[in-house]
């Protein structure tokens, strides 16, 4: 795998920090999470990492992961601002050491500017970053779109894209750097499209729910069917929006494409309602009209099409998506089948492996500044 040589240390966060350490560790990176003492935190994005759990707090525990971070390529950060500095393991303490170091600070808001310090969560960094104004139906709130788009879109993946970059250049210049990842900018960029398609005449231009790609027409939104469940019809263009109209038996006459928008989904709501989706499936599949079924979590392993490609794979009762993109060489390797790791599950190998001798590894767990659990004990 691609990143099989890279040591990554993940300090214990949530979701965005997790979600990033586990892109890495899908595409060959050994991970390890830092967790705190005395915590038993399960972390549904740690498959395939092994976690120390260290007091932060204590001088001796400092030391302690001062140095595997000196034999480590990457540490990811998910604390607000100042955090690590105040324990003496920020950027400069680590990085004057090991010049190779790549930090990577995972914030909402970034490292400066007046909200810094400033707590937050996926919808604070969503508004702010202007996308949040555009989730949502006619004359309804804005709609987060769960914690998606900020933790995971705007944070763990440009976050992980930067750690990527980062390696790439080192490996010109021999040096590491600090990556300031801001979930406010993260999620703005990945919504490149949104600010600079605002000018486009027909695209946007009235209020949220009303134009074209936010459900404010009938031929891009979503149908109930007979049974309960949904279709999606996305038939943007005029060529694909007459092969929809082909399979509904209906004409132009009887639904314009661009007028009586209202109206039209009135029209298709109707008409959509009329079958199941296994029947408006079974019309649809194979053709350009650019509609497809609405699928669950739970459904999306039995669709034809993600079984052929083996899409996904089941842990347990969870269905989860193997990494993408597909590398043909070197491709990725799904860890949802291995175990989650507990809080300082794997102190003492960790110790082990990072040159610690038998007698100081005991003394650390004798005096609490290093955890050590054992699964078979829970």
């Amino acid at each position: 795998m691609p990143l099989k040589k890279i040591k990554v240390i993940e300090l214990a966060g949530l979701a965005p920090a997790p979600f990033c350490g586990m892109i890495l560790a899908d595409f060959g990176a050994s991970v390890i999470r830092v967790d705190k003492t005395g915590t038993s935190q399960l972390d549904v994005l740690a498959n395939g990492k092994k976690s120390i759990a260290l007091n932060l707090k204590e001088k001796k525990s400092q030391g302690i992961f001062k140095k595997l971070c000196d034999q480590s390529d990457v540490i990811i950060d998910p604390f607000r601002k100042g955090v690590m500095e105040k324990l003496n393991l920020g950027p400069d303490d680590l990085m004057k050491t090991n010049k190779k170091l790549i930090y990577a600070r995972l914030t909402g808001f970034g490292q400066d500017g007046p909200y810094a310090k400033m707590a937050g969560h996926d919808i604070n960094f969503l508004a702010l970053s202007g996308l949040l104004s555009l989730f949502g139906r006619s004359d309804d709130k804005p709609l987060p779109p769960v914690n998606f788009a900020a933790d995971f879109a705007g944070g763990g993946l440009i976050c992980a894209l930067g750690i990527i970059l980062a390696l790439y250049e080192r490996t010109e210049s021999k040096l590491g750097q600090v990556i300031d990842a801001s979930m406010v900018e993260g999620s703005a960029y990945v919504g490149s499209w949104l600010f600079r398609s605002k000018n486009i005449p027909g695209l946007w231009g009235r209020p949220r729910g009303k134009n074209i790609l936010d459900t404010g027409t009938h031929f891009y939104d979503t149908y109930e069917t007979s049974d309960g469940k949904y279709l999606a019809v996305g038939a943007l263009e005029p060529h694909f929006y007459a092969i929809l109209l082909q399979k509904l038996g209906l004409s132009d006459e009887d639904l314009p494409q661009f007028d009586k928008f209202q109206e039209n989904k009135k029209r298709l709501t109707e008409v959509f309602k009329s079958k199941t989706q296994k029947e408006w499936t079974e019309i649809f599949d194979g053709t350009d009209a650019c509609v497809t079924p609405v699928l669950s979590v739970q459904e999306v392993h039995e669709h034809p099409h993600n079984q052929q490609r083996q899409s996904f794979v089941r842990e347990n009762k969870t269905i989860l998506p193997k990494p993408s993109p597909r590398l043909s060489r070197t491709p990725g390797q799904s860890s949802a089948g291995l175990p989650h790791p507990l809080a300082g599950e794997h102190s003492r190998e960790i110790l082990r492996e990072y040159g610690f001798n038998d007698n100081d590894i005991n003394e650390f767990i004798q005096s609490g500044i290093v955890q050590q659990v054992h699964r078979s004990k829970l």
